[in-house]
């Protein structure tokens, strides 16, 4: 394929299918969330940050931003503050497309690199004085890197073609994105509470809030395209350890039952036993497994380290059958593209979640939690207090120090296809090797 069609992909497209190939955008524990910039400054593996921009000026902005909720008291000025600043860019011109004629990285001298530098102070991300040149030096490195942090894209420091698509989305497209966000954003009424969770959909991660900061930044696998995470405002109310899981009727339909056509053993090998519709447990080997239809029954998979929703499930009132939970397959939260599950929500280090939810409601303190999972028996816990959670579709957003986060528009809501990027993101398959997955 030429460069030009490469480059003809959506940043979305081109990550499927690199994920496809089996390449995953693995960040250190350092970069596990997008929105926390003092992460991106004080990771070992930050590059020439430090050198290239007053890190303690730097910093200090960080931490602002790393504390500050997406949508709180301040979200409206913020937001607002970041439009006045891109109606000034678009009304002087916007920024320049970025061409290259070959892959632009520390080191390399290329004409195309004036034009970069030009995109990048535009938008605040090189300073003004680094001048105009060919050179891809380490100014232009660090700035690339902190274009990608607020683009939720892995800090390297190269344009690759994901960075090279989002640095060329025109800024009168920005600032529309920028408009459409404040209107969401006026959308939320009423006081949210003392403490609550918010998940932003198309960041694919989740806030935990309380007295006005985030105490809790936690990375997410959300629904995909073809099925969405639903907004919803709702409250939690319940915290289960070692749950069961019960297969979607689907799941039974499209692959549990062609996987016991060819593996007779495969339920009892990932502990899914049948119930009927009184409770009792069926025998696998009663069951037409090549039938047209699955049995009425119920499949369900016993708590454990291979349950499909490991040590923990969140739950809160929904219609949709929707809940948080845990995940054994850890690294689906080193992959850029997060928008992999049927609906549900995959939460990274759920256990401090459920701490924090349980921290009035006694005696769950965290050793309590730990032991009762070791013991791997189904324990469903009752809130105190229920915990508000909002799930909200958040694709651009600005916090007190004015760095503006921008990320794709997974669920084509914001009415541009240049945000949108949603080609061949149709995932119809279920995560892992076993089709036991939650949703």
């Amino acid at each position: 394929m030429s460069d030009t069609k490469i480059l003809d992909l959506s940043r979305r497209a081109f990550l499927r299918s690199a994920a496809a190939g089996g390449l995953v955008a693995v960040a250190g524990s350092a970069f596990a969330d997008d929105m926390d910039l003092q992460s991106v400054i004080d990771a070992p593996r930050r590059g020439d940050w430090d050198d290239q921009f007053d890190a303690k000026a730097m910093s200090s902005a960080a931490a602002v931003a790393s504390n500050n909720p997406i949508f709180g008291p301040e979200a409206i000025p913020n937001i607002q503050q970041a439009i006045v600043k891109y109606q000034e860019i678009v009304a002087q011109g916007g920024w320049p497309q970025v061409n290259p004629g070959q892959k632009l990285q520390l080191g390399v001298a290329d004409p195309s690199v004036q034009v970069l530098r030009k995109r990048l102070m535009v938008s605040g991300d090189l300073p003004q004085a680094t001048g105009i040149s060919n050179a891809f030096d380490s100014y232009v490195a660090a700035a690339v890197k902190r274009f990608q942090a607020r683009h939720g894209l892995p800090l390297d420091g190269v344009i690759g073609d994901f960075t090279l698509k989002a640095m060329n989305v025109p800024a009168d497209i920005r600032l529309m994105q920028l408009q459409t966000n404040l209107k969401r954003l006026q959308e939320v009424k009423g006081d949210l509470g003392q403490r609550y969770v918010m998940v932003n959909i198309p960041a694919a991660y989740i806030e935990a809030v309380e007295n006005g900061r985030v105490v809790q930044r936690h990375t997410a696998v959300v629904g995909r395209e073809s099925r969405p995470t639903h907004i919803i405002d709702s409250k939690i109310y319940e915290v289960i350890l070692n749950p069961y899981w019960t297969a979607p009727r689907s799941i039974v339909q499209k692959d549990i039952m062609p996987l016991m056509q060819k593996d007779p053993t495969y339920l009892a090998r990932n502990n899914i036993r049948l119930l009927d519709g009184k409770g009792m447990e069926v025998d696998p080997k009663t069951v037409d497994w090549n039938a047209a239809k699955a049995p009425n029954l119920t499949f369900r998979q016993d708590p454990g380290k291979i349950n499909a929703m490991a040590s923990t499930k969140i739950n809160f009132h929904n219609p949709n059958n929707e809940y948080m939970h845990d995940t054994p397959q850890q690294g689906l939260f080193n992959k850029l593209v997060r928008f992999e599950s049927s609906g549900c929500v995959r939460v990274q280090n759920v256990r401090d979640l459920a701490t924090w939810l349980l921290r009035d409601t006694a005696p769950w303190d965290r050793q309590h939690i730990e032991q009762v999972i070791q013991t791997r028996v189904n324990t469903p816990i009752k809130l105190a207090q229920e915990v508000p959670v909002y799930f909200k579709y958040f694709t651009a957003w600005s916090a007190k120090d004015g760095i503006v986060q921008f990320r794709d528009d997974i669920y084509s809501m914001d009415g541009a296809q240049q945000l949108a990027l949603q080609t061949g993101l149709n995932q119809e398959t279920v995560d892992g090797a076993a089709p036991a997955a939650a949703n």
